[in-house]
C-alpha cells in the first residue's frame, strides 16, 4: 500500500527538521506516510501546492516566506488563520478544496504550559515583534487568559495594527492588550516571548533587561545557535530561558493530528530531537 504523501514547502527549506519529526510521529503511532521537503520558487507557491495536491498529496506544512500565500489560496480556514492572516498547515480535501490552519500558536502555548511548566492564565506577557510570527501566536496566547499582553515592535504602528485585529478576542478574554515600542515596553513581565528574527540578523536583544525579573520565563521562538544570544541574556538576568524547539515539535504534532486524527507523543519526540542535536 502506497503511504500517504505530505511535505513542507518553503524557501529556504533544506534546514527543516519537519521530515524527521513527522517520520518519528508516524513510526510511533503506526501511521503510513511519507514526508518530504520541497524548495519552492519565490513566485511559484500556488503552482507548487496545486501540483502536489494533483499528484496525490494529502497536505503540507508551509514555512517562510509563504505563510501569507497559504492563507490566501485556501478554500476554508480556521479562526486562527483569520486572525493571523497566515497559515502554516494545509489540508487537501476532495474536489480540490484546501483547508488552512495555523498551528504555531498552539505549539507555543503547549510548550510553555507543558515543556516550561508555566501557566499563562492571569500572567503578564510581553510579545516582542509584530510580524508574521507574532500574528500567528497572539490569538492562542490570548485564549489562555493572561491578565495583560503587550506587543512591542520597532514601528509601533505595526504593533497597533496587530492589537486592533485581536481587540475583540482580548475583550472576550478580559485581557488588557497594548502596543508599545521596543525601547519602552514596560517592566517585570512574567513571560517574555521573542518573536523577532534579530538573532538571525546578528543583532542584539531587542528589548531592555527591565522587562525581566527573577524567575520570568524568557522564550525565544528560534532554536539552536540562533536563539543562544537571547537565552544567555535571559540567564544573566535571572530568568528561566527556553528556546523554540519544543514549539517546533508541538506545532508539528498539531498538524499531524489535523491530518491523521491521531495525537503523537510529542514529549518523547522532543526529547529525542534534543538528544540528536546535542
Amino acid at each position: 500500500m502506497t503511504p500517504d504523501s505530505y511535505c513542507v514547502m518553503g524557501n529556504p527549506v533544506e534546514h527543516s527538521r519537519s521530515p524527521w519529526i513527522h517520520a518519528r510521529f508516524a513510526a510511533l503511532t503506526g501511521q503510513s506516510l511519507a514526508y518530504t521537503r520541497q524548495l519552492v520558487p519565490l513566485d511559484g507557491f500556488t503552482a507548487a501546492v496545486r501540483a502536489f495536491a494533483q499528484a496525490g498529496g494529502r497536505g503540507c506544512n508551509v514555512t517562510v516566506p509563504f505563510k501569507l500565500d497559504a492563507a490566501r489560496i485556501a478554500t476554508t480556514c480556521s479562526e486562527r488563520v483569520r486572525l493571523a492572516g497566515a497559515a502554516n498547515t494545509l489540508v487537501f480535501q476532495d474536489g480540490g478544496a484546501i483547508h488552512a490552519d495555523n498551528t504555531d500558536g498552539l505549539g507555543l502555548v503547549a510548550d510553555i504550559r507543558q515543556g516550561a511548566g508555566v501557566a499563562l492564565a492571569g500572567r503578564s506577557v510581553l510579545l516582542v515583534g509584530a510580524g508574521g510570527a507574532s500574528a500567528g501566536v497572539l490569538g492562542p496566547l490570548l485564549r489562555e487568559g493572561p491578565r495583560r499582553v503587550v506587543v512591542a515592535n520597532r514601528t509601533v504602528e505595526k504593533a497597533q495594527a496587530l492589537v486592533q485585529a485581536h481587540a475583540a478576542l482580548a475583550l472576550l478574554q478580559k485581557t488588557e492588550l497594548l502596543a508599545q515600542t521596543l525601547q519602552a515596553p514596560g517592566a517585570d513581565f512574567d513571560v517574555v516571548i521573542n518573536a523577532t528574527a534579530s538573532s538571525l540578523a546578528g543583532g542584539g536583544v531587542p528589548v531592555p533587561a527591565s522587562v525581566l525579573r527573577a524567575g520570568s520565563l524568557a522564550y525565544d521562538m528560534m532554536y539552536g545557535p540562533a536563539a543562544q544570544g537571547f537565552l544567555d541574556w535571559a540567564v544573566r538576568h535571572g530568568a528561566q530561558a527556553r528556546d523554540g524547539l519544543g514549539m517546533l515539535v508541538e506545532q508539528a504534532a498539531e498538524a499531524f493530528a489535523l491530518w491523521r486524527g491521531v495525537r503523537p507523543p510529542s514529549a518523547q519526540v522532543l526529547a529525542e530531537l534534543r538528544a540528536a542535536m546535542a
